[in-house]
């Protein structure tokens, strides 16, 4: 099996542990980005208010809306971005003579992964960020309740049409720019640290996973909220409608200042910087770990 398919698997597998030990963090910091009337009674006014209100109207359940499509969402993500990208990578050491990347090929690398996961994945996440921000549904009976992925697929499609799984589809290429930052720092952080100590342990990776996903985040965080925006069903209300990435920068600047452009920074820097930590170490250890299994199959073979 080619070492890029088991990055893939490794990856999804990864990406799969850590959304589980962090969703509670992602469903905070997901709706405290989307949050534009902070006079509403209901409106969240900072993490903890966030997480009270929560806990009171939805329980224990309603930090985990859209569980089922984030954990899809990110096992395909990351399996899509883990083949492209250690694709490019071996194409890379293949005319280097098996030479560690350059700076410059570890950004081409994660553009040409990421652009290629933004577009594949974007409406799973268009989906999850609706269930995640829309408490529940009201049907043709009047009768309310909680949407599920499907329902909610559905109901996207029928009321904005299929192209509307792609909102926020520009933003989100723009923020190929920070896995492109994240791997970079990954890569280099990582031949720097093979260099002087050798084989890395469980915990390099989680340290490694946490330093460049807190540089990432923290230098594309307005993008990142612009995209969330973006995502969820466009207003009637012209100054909360987004027309554009730089319409949405516009208007957000004018309702709500520069902190409307860092809402929820704190949760959501706890959150993916945790997120990646968990990812990069559970990674490496599923890739080891298929790595030799493979090795004993094909023993056993011989």
């Amino acid at each position: 099996m080619p070492d890029n398919i088991v990055h893939a698997l490794a990856g999804a597998g990864g990406g799969i542990i850590s959304m589980l030990l962090t969703y509670p963090l992602v469903s905070i910091s997901s709706r405290l980005q989307v949050e534009k009337d902070t006079t509403s009674p209901d409106s969240y006014k900072d993490g903890v208010d966030a997480f009270e209100k929560i806990a009171k109207n939805e329980g224990v359940a309603g930090f985990y809306s859209g569980l089922n499509s984030a954990l899809f969402g990110i096992a395909l993500t990351n399996g899509i971005y883990y083949f492209f990208y250690e694709w490019t990578k071996s194409g890379f050491e293949k005319t280097t003579k098996g030479s560690t990347l350059t700076t410059g090929q570890s950004m081409i690398a994660g553009a040409l992964a990421g652009a290629a996961t933004c577009i594949t994945t974007n409406p799973i996440w268009v989906v999850n960020t609706r269930l995640i921000t829309k408490k529940t549904f009201t049907n043709e009976e009047g009768e309310t309740h909680r949407m599920g992925a499907i329902d909610t697929l559905a109901h996207i499609v029928k009321e904005d049409g299929i192209f509307s799984l792609w909102q926020g589809l520009i933003p989100a290429l723009y923020l190929v720019i920070n896995p492109v930052i994240q791997y970079t720092i990954f890569e280099q952080a990582k031949n720097w640290l093979m260099m002087h100590n050798g084989v890395l342990g469980n915990l390099d990776f989680f340290l490694l996973g946490a330093f460049s996903k807190l540089i990432a985040t923290s230098l594309t965080y307005p993008y990142i909220v612009i995209k969330s925006r973006m995502q969820l069903k466009q207003s009637s209300d012209e100054n909360q409608r987004y027309r554009s990435v730089l319409d949405g920068f516009r208007k957000v600047l004018k309702h709500e200042g520069v902190a409307g452009l860092y809402k929820g920074l704190c949760y959501k820097l706890v959150q993916s910087v945790l997120t990646a930590a968990f990812l990069f170490m559970a990674k490496e250890s599923l890739f080891r770990f298929t790595l030799r299994i493979l090795q004993l199959i094909k023993i056993k073979r011989n």
